[in-house]
């Protein structure tokens, strides 16, 4: 039993590095083309009812790519035989990617005309096999990051309160909308990337508001002014401090966050 423990074990940790490797790989080598993950609902909106005039996108997401990979009906290989699925898909990476051809695409073709020509790119064959189980964990990891997230609703006021005091930090309440495209903007750009939330999670605890569900937490729609998005700071006693209205840059959002720490 223990035996059976420690190969899994080492099976899991092995996995979890090539995982890792192939999102270095991806990071460094695909991304310049194809964007992080972005929520279905953008994604339908973007395609089917704004002509992609939306995101703009010139390539499939990172999510959309794992979804044609494991999901899609064009999905490669078998899940219930990883070791085969696995070279099956490297393979298919290898064919692909170093001779694009729009015929054998496994994206929705609907939406193939809004994507620019791919371009060839040649990776080491240990690069296509990292690339290859990145793809096919990537589902896992992003259910795994969404159940351990720090994030709270506005509902939960009281949570709230207790974790900003217990962790001596200040709050951030972020007035967002669906129908908000600068939100959406501003969750692509800059909230979705690691290094914000790692600065986020280390000083605030940050609450996300639907301005269409639910009216702002802690007494804030007295001061609120009608903008999306808008970010509130209050102090850990959920006293309200400042408010920054309006869609802001990667490097102004950091400085946002690092004046009120002052």
């Amino acid at each position: 039993m223990i035996k059976i423990f420690i190969v899994s074990l080492l099976l899991f940790l092995n996995l979890h590095a090539d995982y890792k490797e192939g999102k270095e790989i991806f990071d460094n080598k695909c991304a310049s083309c194809h964007s992080g993950y972005v929520d279905l609902n953008s994604l339908k909106e973007n395609f089917f009812a704004k002509n992609n005039k939306l995101l703009n996108l010139k390539a499939p997401t990172v999510n959309m790519i794992a979804y044609a990979i494991m999901d899609s009906p064009k999905k490669i290989g078998d899940a219930t035989d990883p070791e085969m699925q696995e070279i099956e898909i490297e393979k298919y990476l290898k064919t692909y990617l170093e001779n694009p051809d729009i015929f054998n695409t496994i994206c929705d073709e609907h939406i193939l005309s809004f994507y620019d020509k791919k371009q060839r790119i040649k990776l080491e064959d240990d690069e296509y096999n990292n690339l290859a189980i990145f793809f096919m964990e990537y589902k896992k990891h992003l259910e795994i990051k969404d159940e351990v997230k720090d994030e709270f609703s506005s509902k939960d006021e009281e949570k709230i309160l207790k974790k900003a005091k217990d962790e001596n930090k200040q709050i951030i309440v972020y007035a967002t909308a669906k129908s908000c495209f600068f939100c959406k903007k501003m969750d692509k750009e800059v909230l979705g990337l690691d290094d914000i939330k790692n600065l986020i999670k280390k000083d605030y605890v940050f609450v996300k508001n639907d301005m269409d569900e639910s009216a702002l937490p802690f007494d804030l729609q007295k001061v609120y002014k009608k903008i999306t998005p808008t970010f509130f700071i209050l102090s850990k006693d959920g006293k309200y401090i400042k408010q920054y209205p309006g869609s802001w840059t990667k490097s102004d959002f950091i400085e946002i966050l690092n004046e009120n720490l002052k």
